[in-house]
């Protein structure tokens, strides 16, 4: 934290957009309010993201049950930070492609949306290897001194979440949180013993069961291709002491789960160290879900003290209800907002004025 505070100037935001076909299941996600508008979330909350509330952006922004997109705080947080044209966006194979400069990589890479978790057949793994080899390269090629905040954008995502923490072993059902107001646990952990079951792989049957699976195959049977890139990333940067910012809740922390677990046991202390999963108080506070405890599991399974801090961002005063329905318990995190809120917070300046300056934007939203 200390260092963060003290070089978030450099940090540089890296947002991967990915899709699995888990987000079409009825009644698993409310990042759209349909099955068809969630294909388009993730190009339209990258384009919110880097043209801002008032711009001509392609893509419509897909409508929600309650709330407004999270691309809007991650939006405002890194333009008043000054941090925007240090952004990357890269689509890791969504159905539509955010029309904004952002970068694709090759089929063999990008390829298409994973296949349901409920199929035990996510992705190839060749598909998974190419992923993890592409973010080990990034991580060993990365900035010396720039500190990464790490953000997504995967409608269905905190479902492939729990499908590679139960697949290393971790016992995360009911402990993971959701775009929807009450997280669909039943559900959730149902698609995923299927695809763990159809993939020959247990789900986690409690703390430190070993030997665990070999992440590659639990990625490839119930995993989403942000999770394989970023999970080769941040083993590569933060072994090497470089602080990394996972912004976000769940996901983030089954991307920290699979990066520890794909590191040589010696390695382990000094990942967790310079990791820090960093997500909003509506995710941290949530009565239906449990990152805290999520991440204990995860220190007990893998040896470690996962870190973790909760944004001071709140919307209780905001005048525009969008925003107030975050505090009812809607939409709560994404797009990389809570670390984002967390930076404005080392940054030293006052939440209540990011949350006054997101108010503002929600107004202009065209």
């Amino acid at each position: 934290m200390t260092e963060l505070a003290r070089r978030w100037q450099q940090v540089r935001p890296l947002v991967l957009l990915a899709a699995t076909a888990t987000a079409e299941v009825h009644g698993i996600s409310a990042a759209g309010a349909t099955a068809a508008s969630r294909r388009q979330t993730a190009a339209a909350d990258a384009e919110l993201l880097l043209l801002g509330p008032q711009a001509r952006r392609p893509q419509a922004l897909p409508p929600l049950p309650a709330g407004v997109s999270p691309a809007l705080i991650s939006h405002v947080g890194l333009r008043e930070l000054g941090l925007l044209p240090r952004t990357l966006v890269v689509d890791l194979g969504c159905p539509v492609a955010p029309r904004i400069p952002h970068l694709r990589l090759a089929a063999a890479e990008a390829g298409a949306a994973a296949a349901c978790v409920s199929t035990g057949a996510a992705m190839p793994l060749t598909r998974v290897r190419a992923l993890l080899e592409r973010g080990r390269r990034w991580g060993r090629s990365w900035p010396a001194g720039e500190p990464l905040l790490l953000a997504e954008c995967v409608p269905g995502g905190t479902t492939t979440a729990l499908g590679v923490l139960e697949g290393l072993g971790i016992a995360a059902t009911g402990l993971v949180s959701g775009s929807l107001r009450q997280p669909a646990h039943g559900l959730k952990a149902a698609l995923v013993k299927r695809g763990l079951a159809k993939a020959g792989l247990e789900a986690g049957s409690g703390l430190g069961r070993e030997p665990s699976p070999e992440p590659s195959r639990v990625l490839a049977a119930v995993g989403d291709p942000m999770q394989a890139l970023a999970a080769g990333l941040v083993l590569e940067l933060a072994a090497r002491g470089e602080p990394v910012l996972l912004a976000g809740g769940s996901q983030m922390a089954a991307v920290l789960a699979l990066s520890l677990a794909l590191a040589p046991s010696e390695r382990r202390a000094t990942i967790a160290a310079a990791a820090l999963v960093a997500t909003t108080a509506w995710v941290a506070s949530e009565p239906g879900s449990d990152l805290a405890l999520l991440l204990e599991r995860i220190g007990s399974h893998l040896g470690v003290e996962p870190r973790l801090a909760v944004a001071s961002l709140r919307f209780d005063q905001c005048h525009n209800r969008a925003l107030r329905d975050y505090e009812c318990g809607f939409v709560k995190e994404g797009v990389g907002a809570g670390g984002v809120a967390v930076l404005w917070d080392l940054s030293g300046r006052p939440a209540l004025e990011l949350a006054q300056a997101c108010d503002e934007a929600c107004s202009l939203l065209a």
